[in-house]
């Protein structure tokens, strides 16, 4: 009979980029590190949360303000935006980027189709104009 391994499970990549940003839209107003730290579900280092909300600022997903000696946090966009940031890594992680955006405009339902077409419209006008 197999032991189980002892090690813990890895986390898939980004996926605690997601749930910080998922803790961060919970708050009302901006919050500390040490906040985010206790609502995650993991037992995560202070210092595990500092470089996640690091790299988030990197990418632009969240905001800082400095706050007396320490800053607090503040996801940059709502709720669709967190979506299209999950919606990017999946993308990004992709050898053939070409094949996964047809597959997910084939497999969308008609109307969303449109959508997605009038949205590209309107971006490619507000560009051009």
């Amino acid at each position: 009979m197999a032991r189980p391994d002892p090690r813990p499970q890895r986390r898939a990549q980004g996926e605690l980029e997601t749930q910080v940003l998922t803790v961060l839209h919970t708050a009302d107003a901006p919050v500390t590190a040490a906040w985010v730290q206790e609502r995650l579900d993991a037992e995560l280092a202070y210092t595990t949360v500092m470089t996640v909300l690091s790299r988030l600022l990197e990418k632009q997903a969240v905001t800082r303000v400095r706050e007396g000696r320490s800053f607090v946090w503040s996801p940059a966009a709502d709720e669709a935006g967190l979506a299209a940031l999950k919606m990017r890594k999946v993308l990004d992680r992709e050898q053939d980027r070409r094949a996964v955006l047809a597959s997910f405009i084939t497999a969308l339902p008609e109307d969303d189709e449109q959508l997605l077409r009038d949205l590209l419209d309107q971006a490619t006008d507000e560009s051009a104009g």
